[in-house]
Formats: C-alpha cells, sequence, structure tokens
C-alpha cells in the first residue's frame, strides 16, 4: 500500500495520481490536504513519513508546489529516502541506486502526464541490491 500527501498547491496533481493509481489497482491512503487551500507541507511530509516507517506502507508519495520543501522535510526522518523526481530516469535510478522509499515532485513543475509517468517508474523499478548501493545507503542512515 502507498502513503499519499500534498499540501495545497500539490492538491491538483495529487487527485491525477490517485486517480491513475486506482485505475492500476494499486491501494493507497490519502493523508491529505483535502483540497488546493494553502497547507503546510510540513504536516503531510511528517504523516507520510511515519506512514512509511512504521512498516504499514511499503512507499511514499508527497506533492507540495516544488516538490523541495516536502522532500526536505520527509528526509529529516531517519529510514527516509526521499526522492525529488520531475523526470522517469531519476525516479527509475533512486529506486535502482538508494532504494528510495518516498518519491517527491512538485506540483507547479510538472504536467500530470508526465506525473503518472515518473510514479510508474518509480514504484515499477526495483532496488539493484548491488554491494556498492548498499554501502552507499547504509552510509546515509548512519
Amino acid at each position: 500500500m502507498i502513503a499519499l500527501g500534498c499540501d495545497g498547491a500539490g492538491y491538483e496533481l495529487m487527485q491525477s495520481v490517485k486517480a491513475h493509481l486506482s485505475g492500476k489497482g494499486i491501494t493507497y491512503r490519502d493523508f491529505g490536504a483535502n483540497s488546493d487551500a494553502p497547507s503546510d507541507y510540513p504536516v503531510y511530509a511528517k504523516l507520510v513519513a511515519e506512514a512509511v516507517l512504521s512498516g504499514e506502507f511499503q512507499k511514499g508519495i508527497i506533492i507540495c508546489g516544488t516538490g523541495i520543501g516536502i522532500s526536505i522535510t520527509a528526509n529529516r526522518y531517519k529510514g527516509v529516502r526521499c526522492a525529488l523526481c520531475h523526470d522517469v530516469f531519476s525516479a527509475k535510478s533512486t529506486r535502482l541506486h538508494n532504494d528510495s522509499n518516498v518519491l517527491a515532485m512538485g506540483g507547479r513543475v510538472i504536467a500530470k502526464g508526465l506525473a503518472c509517468e515518473i510514479v510508474d517508474a518509480w514504484l515499477d523499478t526495483e532496488f539493484s541490491g548491488e554491494e556498492r548501493h548498499i554501502r552507499r545507503i547504509a552510509m546515509m542512515e548512519d
């Protein structure tokens, strides 16, 4: 199951992501926001980060206006490896090399179609498990 969260600036893009996930039969839980009214992205980053760290959710997707603030906030939680991606190559790479468990995107930065392509690439790409990447992840976690 995927944990989802966004602020008001990410709300519209998140609606597209939710429809896309539903269309693929992927289950998720939406932690908010519930409208495009201005709201504080740290609230939603925290909810998704904690949900992923609890083990109840395998991965999380978070969206704010640029993706920057929400990704910075999520990465403050030990064990969260949140990657801000605005292209398919980065989404694949962060799964292959960093075993990212949270994807961040910017609602004011990318189009809905591209966002769904990024989500697919990120969800469909498995961690490579290569020793060098395992070592680097361990270094990040220290």
